[in-house]
C-alpha cells in the first residue's frame, strides 16, 4: 500500500529543507511532497488544496485568514537592497533616516522582487523586501543590508481547519522541533 502524500507549500524565501529532514528521520504516516507556491498565490493554493500546508507570509487576506489555522514561526528583517556602487551599500546597516532622497523602487506586484533587485542593480534607487528574499534574489551587482527600523515580516505554518488532522498536527509539531520520541 502506497503511504499518503502530505504536500506543504512555501513562498520564496522560505526553506523548508530542515522540516524535510526531520519528517524523514522517524517513521511517519505519509510522504512528505514540497510545492514552492508564489507568494501572490499562498492563500489561493491553501484554498483550492493544491497543497494541504503551507508555509506563508502574513497577513493572508481576512477571508482565507478566518479559515485556516496559523502557526506563527519566525520574523524576517527587513532588508534594503541597492546596486552595489550605491553609496548605501557602505553602511553595514540602513535606517529610514539614509533613505531620504533616495528613489524606492516599490513592488508592482506581491511577486516582483527579483525584478526590483534587478532595477536596483541597474543603479537606479532602492528595492524594501523581507532579508530572506534579498537573500533568495542575490546577484554580484547589488548588495543588501538590514535596515534597522523597519518593518518586520511574519512567517506561519497554516492549513485549512476543515481539514485539521492528526497528520497535520504531527507536521506541525515536527516544525515546532518535536522528534518521535516526543509527546505533545
Amino acid at each position: 500500500m502506497t503511504p499518503p502524500i502530505l504536500r506543504v507549500g512555501f513562498v520564496p524565501g522560505v526553506e523548508p529543507d530542515v522540516f524535510e529532514r526531520r519528517w524523514r528521520t522517524g517513521r511517519r504516516p505519509a510522504r512528505l511532497e514540497l510545492v514552492p507556491v508564489a507568494l501572490s498565490h499562498q492563500a489561493g493554493a491553501l484554498s483550492s488544496g493544491e497543497v494541504d500546508m503551507c508555509f506563508v507570509r502574513l497577513p493572508l487576506p481576512v477571508p482565507v485568514a478566518e479559515q485556516v489555522h496559523a502557526v506563527p514561526l519566525w520574523e524576517e528583517r527587513a532588508a534594503i537592497v541597492v546596486g552595489d556602487e550605491n553609496v548605501l551599500g557602505v553602511l553595514d546597516e540602513i535606517t529610514e533616516d539614509d533613505l531620504i532622497g533616495e528613489t524606492e523602487i516599490p513592488p508592482a506586484h506581491p511577486d516582483d522582487a527579483a525584478e526590483r533587485v534587478a532595477v536596483v542593480a541597474t543603479g537606479v534607487g532602492y528595492a524594501r523586501m523581507p532579508m530572506s528574499l534579498a537573500r533568495l534574489h542575490h546577484r554580484k551587482d547589488a548588495v543588501h543590508r538590514p535596515q534597522v527600523d523597519g518593518e518586520t515580516t511574519r512567517i506561519a505554518l497554516a492549513w485549512p481547519r476543515a481539514a485539521d488532522d492528526e497528520l497535520r498536527q504531527e507536521f506541525v509539531g515536527v516544525v515546532r522541533g518535536r522528534t518521535i520520541r516526543s509527546s505533545r
